[in-house]
């Protein structure tokens, strides 16, 4: 029943749904509810989870409010979470229930499954034996009946007659899973004098116990990881209640990272990731919010996690272009973490070998500590990178590897030594193309190629997921025999290295060929025993991973980043680029990088060439500041679409007009997205460019309710776009 204005006290609870702002309920008397409290309220006819931000009187109000059903079993979210969440929204200019479903994510997983165990009643069995007699007294505390057995030295069917006669009785046991404490006591890896250096600069900013910042700039191979290991030590030593998050780009690179923590502190971290199963991801919510948990490594979304007591954050790979959501409550990873630790009065390290440019010109301009680790650890040497030509030396007709890089390989393989090929591209080939009518083969109602994966004989939409078997004749004109192959993917790179090298042993790293976390582990602990000599690889095994026998990379198509309009283009080659070329020569064989272009005179390719990144930083920056592009200025894109094509024209011509006239904010557009066609659903995208002076987010909430827009038209808002698609 609705409680009636003026008894008892209101609470505001925020629900984990797109809607404008928190909601009022009257709180049961017999609540007692505090800030942060996870409860039931009713919403509609239906009950739903929330958290209470707000408690305050009922004076003035003069409508009847519906109550809280009730709290539930669950730690409540710690304040500074709240903020942090507040923020986040503010940030990403999208309702505060978008954020909090992502924070609640963990408590909406299902609860473990009791297992039955068996306990001892009281009641003595009719004839007793001295097996009967351990079995009662192991039975003391419920075990399962394979643990009870076991202990007691019988078998289950032992068991059963004192089941049958009362003396043993079934009860249901949701078996804790004990969170190990890691053991600071453990001695660390022996460091050079550049990671000591670092790993004591950070122990000094550890101790202040207040917000600072560092950049980790570490050239592949030089142990950025162990010096973490130690932040991580130091922060726990110097807060026995601390909590340390470490984030990763990649879901395939939490099990060697797991392994490295476990190494140093003798316990596993916590993992939080969508590869975690359903009842442990409630688990591990539950433990970081107590402060059970002392270590967690997951994926971008672990740091919407609600820590009670976090003294550290470390995101590993900083430059990773995987830590911008896109989709739903959009977000860059890198920056909220930066946010969170300020909040948390906290320390937060970025590391990398290859900065992104905002995190660079941070530390440049003093805003973060720079500690750079410019030699490789244990005295290994820097692979030498050379570029192939492709206009001296271009592949043969129909093939993708120039003859520079297959005889390099040729010796590799004889030298027993294992080799990388990288092309950033999935499938067989990009496209698909009639030979009789010209038309290329789309996805349904989308602008978007059809890609063909050959392992499994089918053309796959990477925009949308649609996927059908490769037909016989072409869908557009009827012709048989007529479609062709375009271009190249890794599975028909794969191909050709073992049309060329029959004996070697090949394998395919991708999303498609290692479609979750147990796969990717397994590939890539294969490649690290030296099970395969060719490994044909995407941007996952780009990064962080140590293969002790690689000693050559070959990159296919290095000019590949480079194409389209998108102004990180010519950063995130560079970093790609860097990144996979660093997995050769780790140890104490010399590693080497051929990197196949058509344009080796370009700057990117030139300053991978050189090893010369602070110069490619200078002269990438130079130009984006000319151009008033970030890290000197911010973007927003906002991507308004609809089914109603008429409609969707006359509502962005009425935003465009609607815009805010602000001195130092430029708006382009409307205009069609390179994808303008989605499911039926066509795009439109402006863009927004402003000084660093200007609140973009409040412009950017301004303008948006301005617009009014319809049922029928979807209006998102990407702050700092990664992607202009």
């Amino acid at each position: 029943m609705d409680r009636p204005a003026g008894a008892g006290r209101i609470a505001q609870v925020l629900l984990p749904l797109p809607l404008p702002e928190a909601f009022d309920y009257a709180e049961p008397q017999d609540l007692e509810l505090k800030v942060g409290d996870i409860v039931a309220a009713p919403l509609g006819p239906r009950i739903v989870c929330g958290v209470v931000i707000g408690l305050r009187g009922a004076e003035g109000v003069n409508r009847p409010l519906r109550p809280i059903e009730a709290r539930l079993e669950a730690p409540p979210l710690p304040a500074r979470t709240l903020e942090f969440l507040r923020w986040a929204a503010k940030y990403a200019v999208d309702a505060p229930g978008q954020a909090l479903a992502i924070a609640l994510r963990g408590l909406r997983a299902s609860k473990p499954r009791p297992r039955v165990c068996l306990v001892a009643t009281g009641k003595l069995p009719a004839r007793s034996t001295a097996a009967r007699s351990r079995i009662l007294d192991m039975a003391a505390q419920p075990r399962s009946p394979a643990d009870l057995a076991r202990a007691a030295g019988v078998s289950t069917a032992t068991l059963k007659p004192l089941v049958a006669e009362g003396c043993l009785a079934p009860t249901p046991v949701i078996v804790d899973q004990a969170i190990p404490a890691p053991d600071l006591s453990l001695p660390g890896a022996a460091l050079n004098p550049s990671q000591s250096a670092a790993a004591e600069t950070l122990a000094k900013m550890l101790e202040r116990e207040a917000f600072c910042a560092a950049l980790l700039d570490g050239v592949t191979g030089s142990g950025k990881t162990e010096v973490y290991l130690e932040a991580t030590a130091e922060a726990l030593r110097i807060d026995p209640q601390g909590q340390v998050l470490i984030l990763l780009p990649e879901i395939a690179l939490t099990h060697a990272v797991i392994t490295r923590f476990e190494a140093r502190f003798g316990a596993a971290p916590l993992e939080w990731h969508s590869g975690v199963a359903s009842p442990r991801r409630r688990r591990v919510f539950e433990a970081v919010a107590t402060g059970e948990a002392r270590i967690v490594v997951g994926a971008r979304s672990a740091l919407f996690l609600p820590f009670a007591r976090l003294r550290l954050i470390v995101v590993d790979e900083e430059h990773d272009s995987s830590y911008k959501q896109e989709e739903g409550f959009i977000y860059q990873a890198r920056d909220l973490a930066v946010t969170r630790a300020r909040i948390e009065d906290c320390a937060v390290i970025l590391a990398t070998a290859t900065p992104s440019l905002e995190t660079l010109l941070n530390a440049q301009t003093g805003k973060y500590a720079w500690l750079r680790l410019d030699d490789r650890h244990g005295g290994a040497a820097m692979p030498q990178v050379d570029l192939i030509d492709l206009r001296e030396a271009p592949p043969a007709r129909g093939a993708w590897l120039s003859p520079v890089l297959v005889e390099a390989m040729g010796r590799t393989l004889a030298a027993g030594e294992q080799i990388l090929l990288f092309l950033n591209r999935r499938g067989y080939a990009p496209l698909v193309l009639c030979r009789a009518c010209g038309e290329p083969l789309k996805s349904p109602d989308t602008d978007s190629w059809l890609v063909e994966h050959r392992y499994t004989g089918r053309l796959v939409c990477h925009l949308t997921g649609f996927s059908m078997p490769k037909p016989k004749t072409c869908p557009n004109c009827g012709a048989a025999a007529s479609l062709v192959s375009i271009g190249p993917g890794v599975e028909r790179i794969e191909e050709e290295a073992r049309a060329i090298f029959p004996e070697a042993r090949l394998a395919v790293f991708s999303s498609d060929t290692a479609a979750d976390p147990a796969a990717a582990r397994q590939l890539i602990e294969d490649m690290a025993a030296g099970s395969y000599d060719i490994l044909v690889a995407t941007q996952a095994a780009a990064k962080g991973h140590d293969f002790p026998g690689l000693t050559l990379v070959g990159v296919v198509d290095a000019d590949l980043g480079l194409r389209g309009g998108d102004l990180r283009a010519a950063e995130r080659t560079y970093q790609l680029v860097t990144q996979v070329s660093g997995r050769a020569g780790r140890r104490e064989r010399k590693g080497r990088a051929l990197v196949q272009t058509w344009a080796p005179e370009h700057p990117v390719m030139q300053a991978i060439a050189a090893g010369d990144r602070d110069r490619f930083a200078a002269v990438e920056m130079a130009e984006r500041q000319a151009a008033g592009l970030p890290p000197y200025t911010r973007l927003a894109a906002l991507i308004v679409s609809s089914s109603d094509g008429p409609r969707l024209d006359a509502f962005v011509r009425a935003a465009a007009a609607a815009a805010p006239n602000v001195d130092g904010v430029d708006v382009f557009g409307p205009a069609d997205a390179p994808f303008a066609l989605v499911r039926g659903v066509r795009r439109k995208r402006f863009l927004v460019r402003a000084e660093r002076s200007i609140d973009l987010q409040g412009f950017l909430a301004a303008w948006r309710a301005r617009m009014k827009a319809p049922a029928s038209v979807r209006v998102v808002i990407d702050v700092d776009p990664y992607s202009f698609l």
